[in-house]
């Protein structure tokens, strides 16, 4: 998934941020990469809850609207008593503010455009504004746009508060610090798979250019190491460095012996054709046909003839659970052609019968109040609602959504971290349980204990 970024600079962001009381910005829509069409302004900024418009014109001024309220596309008057027009310049050291001369109208919910107030954004779909005539904001033209209704840029970004905090919990996790995180390794490394012929439990991570899924695996093994390590590629660059089919087993204890779990590393996705990982592969991975540092060809997918490709694969070789893996801070701009690559991969994991989670990494760069701390992940408001936002996205139960925080850029290992990361591995192993519970309530494959 390409990074999409701001246009403001720092002290046009700090300017912005002054028209508020302690709140975050978080990039929800941008003009010139999603397009100056109302549908996808309306795709990613309805029901977002409070937002603001930010458009950019040639003449240098930085003017636009602010709404407490959802946009829905509902065609009608929307009164809003918080609702205000706004504009920026290098020329003024505060932002012009003006409100609505009329204490409840606020904008119009159009689904043809975003008018705030009497400024029509994005008017028949082109990279223009069209001031309507009306008194409910009063303003000298010069001082809000500089006459300049011609855009370079047009923004929309949901307005958070910061430190929202929920009275309690929405999901419980204990965080009493090193006998949790013993409780929880010494729980993954007695773990045994249910099938006697499966000593290890393959886990399929699968997600966007850096998600985190390769970082995933070098946090785990920290853990387990003791300190922090990177032995698998990671960082930020806008196509995957993961390239090969890779298996990566962890190791932990005094001899140092491999834990009764295998984490699978994929190509990242990626939205163009010919690119990132080939949806063809998916299928092959999940039976075990392909075998360890597989070359992926983004063009096509693994043949029967390769070396690579294994023609007899057994129960330990298949995947027992696939995991999403995406970055908190990136939800709202996931593409609605990602989309529908991971619901097309969804498709093909329930076919086979493989249970899906979905990782959320990044989440103390997602939310200021998780990083502060740690153990507020589930109190925090934003969160909550972006585990809502992801169920609905990917198509998959709220319970089945982790956040997780990587190790990127530290040194040494937090507690409370690794307690968020085994407890994602624990959920792993228990949906792997779940696998063999189906495969033997199938009728396919008896389980075996160790006993028999």
């Amino acid at each position: 998934m390409s990074v999409v970024g701001s246009s403001l600079s720092g002290e046009q962001e700090r300017k912005l941020l002054s028209l508020f009381n302690n709140v975050r910005l978080h990039l929800l829509y941008k003009a010139s990469v999603h397009g100056y069409m109302h549908q996808a302004f309306h795709n990613r900024c309805d029901g977002q809850g409070p937002t603001i418009l930010v458009a950019y014109n040639k003449t240098g001024f930085i003017f636009g609207g602010y709404i407490s309220k959802d946009y829905a596309g509902s065609r009608i008057e929307i009164h809003d008593d918080q609702a205000f027009l706004y504009s920026i310049t290098n020329q003024r050291d505060k932002p012009l503010c003006v409100f609505s001369s009329n204490g409840r109208y606020g904008f119009i919910d159009g689904d043809y455009g975003l008018n705030v107030g009497v400024l029509w954004f994005l008017n028949n779909n082109t990279a223009t504004v069209q001031q309507l005539p009306g008194n409910s904001y009063i303003f000298e033209p010069e001082e809000m746009h500089g006459n300049d209704l011609q855009l370079t840029e047009c923004e929309v970004y949901r307005v958070e508060q910061r430190g929202d905090i929920l009275e309690k919990p929405w999901r419980n996790i204990n965080w009493e610090g090193f006998s949790t995180k013993q409780r929880l390794m010494d729980y993954i490394q007695n773990y045994k798979p249910e099938v006697n012929s499966v000593v290890q439990a393959r886990v399929l991570l699968v997600g966007p250019v850096g998600a985190g899924k390769s970082s995933f695996f070098n946090s785990i093994n920290s853990v387990f190491k003791g300190h922090v390590t990177g032995p698998a590629n990671s960082g930020s660059a806008g196509t995957s460095l993961t390239t090969q089919f890779r298996t990566y087993n962890i190791k932990a204890g005094q001899d140092r012996s491999a834990l009764p779990l295998v984490l699978c590393d994929t190509m990242g996705l990626e939205e163009g054709l010919g690119a990132g990982l080939d949806i063809d592969d998916i299928t092959s991975v999940l039976k075990g046909h392909i075998q360890d540092r597989y070359q992926f060809n983004p063009s096509t997918s693994i043949q029967s003839d390769s070396s690579f490709f294994c023609k007899s694969p057994s129960l330990k070789d298949r995947i027992h659970c696939v995991v999403y893996v995406l970055d908190a801070c990136k939800i709202s701009l996931i593409s609605a052609k990602m989309v529908d690559k991971f619901t097309a991969i969804r498709k093909i994991v329930n076919k086979q019968g493989v249970p899906l989670l979905v990782l959320l990494t990044k989440v103390d760069e997602a939310c200021p109040l998780v990083k502060e701390d740690l153990t507020n992940i589930y109190i925090s408001h934003y969160i909550e609602k972006m585990i809502r936002e992801v169920s609905l996205c990917i198509g998959v139960s709220q319970s089945c959504v982790v956040p997780v925080k990587n190790y990127s850029r530290e040194f040494e290992l937090d507690v409370n971290t690794d307690i968020l990361l085994l407890s994602a591995v624990v959920q792993m192993l228990r949906y792997t349980d779940d696998y063999f519970d189906d495969l033997y309530q199938a009728g396919d494959q008896r389980p075996e204990t160790p006993d028999s």
